[in-house]
């Protein structure tokens, strides 16, 4: 009898939690950026593919420009211009960024405590985020382009049905709803530890594929632009963009992380107080990434 009792708060526990985290998918959905997402899927034309920008040359070393981050308030968040399509260009175009967002992945995988929010590691992640980085740079819609026809497919988790995703708010639902993750952390919105690890593995695949070194426009850039983004998920993850970018200098560093198994123990479960510390006095204030 206990144990029926115990099943049936379990559910009530997990039905509750889907309804509020539903609730967060909702007001996702309202970010000035996502609302341009949808815009511009809604007004695509035609249905051939994005150009591609593997014919741009790569850049050469030498002085650069830092370059502000393109977003205004009431603008409509973050917007591409021509210098965000030059900073593209220098590295790569798509092929270019597709080397470090495979890398990442595959990183993620490997990776115990973000692995977790992957439902499928057979989809193609690196793929799309590549496509996502590169429309938000300006060269074309190939990310709306793939989002367009991609099918959504119903799965099972925790005894709840869910849709596999078809933007980025749908993919966050998902990744929270993950069947990888325990109960008592289903449904939950990330969290600063799981945005900071995320961070440090994205800039480290950055770093192996040679981006720092090819283009630090564009790495000066990239950064500001993730501490943007990742604001949607967890506000007080912005602050903590430059020291995840300088993680991965240090190799020991990344030797002690794969040495533990793969676990970032400097950054799991510490919470805001004492994970600050982590960064550097003059990264605590200020308006970055929006001033320099």
């Amino acid at each position: 009898m206990n144990a029926s009792n115990d099943m049936r708060e379990l559910g009530q526990m997990l039905q509750q939690q889907v309804q509020r985290y539903e609730c967060m998918a909702r007001e996702m959905v309202n970010d000035p950026d996502i609302k341009n997402e949808e815009i511009t899927l809604n007004t695509l034309d035609s249905p051939e593919p994005a150009p591609s920008s593997s014919r741009c040359p790569f850049a050469r070393m030498g002085n650069w420009t830092r370059v502000s981050l393109n977003w205004k308030p009431g603008a409509g968040g973050h917007r591409p211009n021509s210098d965000t399509l030059r900073l593209l260009h220098e590295v790569g175009g798509k092929e270019g960024v597709r080397r470090f967002t495979e890398l990442f992945y595959e990183k993620v995988f490997q990776d115990p405590h973000l692995d977790r929010f992957i439902r499928d590691q057979g989809d193609p992640h690196g793929e799309r985020f590549a496509n996502w980085i590169v429309e938000k740079f300006g060269e074309g819609t190939p990310w709306s382009e793939e989002r367009r026809t991609r099918k959504v497919c119903p799965f099972q988790s925790h005894g709840h049905i869910i849709d596999t995703p078809h933007d980025r708010s749908s993919a966050h639902f998902a990744a929270w709803h993950s069947p990888k993750r325990e109960a008592h952390e289903f449904g939950q919105h990330f969290k600063l530890d799981d945005c900071r690890i995320w961070m440090r593995l994205h800039f480290w695949a950055m770093r192996e594929a040679g981006i720092f070194e090819q283009s630090p426009g564009f790495a000066d850039y990239y950064i500001k632009f993730i501490g943007h983004f990742v604001s949607v998920y967890e506000r007080s993850a912005t602050v903590f963009a430059r020291e995840s970018a300088r993680w991965s200098e240090d190799p020991h560093r990344v030797e002690q992380y794969i040495a533990s198994g793969r676990v970032m123990q400097d950054v799991e479960g510490v919470p805001f107080n004492k994970a600050v510390n982590a960064v550097l006095p003059e990264e605590r204030r200020g308006e970055w990434p929006y001033a320099e």
